[in-house]
């Protein structure tokens, strides 16, 4: 009886848990479609919005910008990562315990420590602040995510591989492309996707760094948040729409490759 109430009382917390995470979320994409201006009433479905923000030159401008840096500095961060990651391997365990412990300093500094510290750091090289900071930053907090993603899976691979496939022929290029790599894929992939959502999502850095007609969504949303426009529920939207999409494909194109390798066997 005891352990019938705690699995009715866990499924209540998990159904409270659920709702205090998602109706927030649900509240949005409901009120991107309202004819009227408020935010509190429901007045009729409407596309309103939508026309407005895609008519915005400076809300197209911020999500360009934002798709822009983020995919570059995840190219970026993802390949300077893993290079880092791969060298620490190979490095001795002093230098490897230090870097990793300077490693995570970026990611326990509160990020208005951070954000400080690069605007001092670029105002001390006379850098103009704009799209250039603004990358340097997003690269510079991201790759740290990169090599703790990647590390893990280092440290559980075979070191005798590399070594098995050198015996063989291979070039140390070719050992880390076709070994190395494909074994740590999952770790570069969680890497790369950890980078990108920092990225997308930063607000403090970014405030501090950015200059004059360079803004990201973050910043644009803060910005309109000081008065009332709906506008901002639709770019949210929009915003959820690509994760939602980006996130099933990524769960799907996996299973439609395990199915066609099943098949070709």
């Amino acid at each position: 009886m005891g352990k019938k109430r705690g699995r009715i009382f866990s499924k209540i917390l998990l159904g409270i848990t659920m709702l205090f995470f998602y109706l927030p979320i649900l509240y949005i994409i409901l009120f991107s479609f309202n004819s009227s201006r408020s935010l509190t009433k429901f007045e009729g479905f409407s596309l309103r919005w939508y026309e407005k923000m895609f008519s915005s030159n400076t809300m197209m401008e911020a999500v360009l910008y934002t798709v822009v840096i983020a995919v570059i500095a995840t190219v970026i961060s993802t390949i300077v990562g893993t290079l880092a990651a791969i060298g620490l391997s190979r490095s001795r365990r002093v230098l490897r315990n230090v870097v990793e412990q300077v490693n995570d300093l970026p990611i326990m500094n509160p990020e208005i420590v951070t954000a400080i510290g690069l605007l001092m750091f670029f105002s001390a090289l006379g850098i103009s602040k704009g799209f250039t900071t603004l990358l340097l930053a997003h690269i510079m907090f991201c790759t740290p995510y990169v090599i703790l993603s990647v590390t893990p899976k280092l440290r559980s691979l075979d070191p005798n591989l590399v070594d098995a496939a050198l015996d063989l022929g291979a070039t140390p290029i070719q050992a880390l492309m076709k070994v190395v790599v494909p074994q740590i894929m999952p770790g570069i992939v969680s890497g790369a996707l950890i980078a990108f959502t920092m990225s997308f999502d930063d607000f403090i850095i970014s405030y501090f760094v950015t200059g004059n007609g360079v803004n990201n969504i973050s910043i644009l949303v803060y910005t309109m948040s000081k008065r009332i426009n709906p506008s901002i529920n639709a770019l949210s939207t929009l915003v959820i729409g690509l994760i939602t999409v980006a996130l099933i494909m990524m769960n799907i194109i996996p299973v439609i490759k395990e199915k066609r390798r099943k098949k070709q066997v």
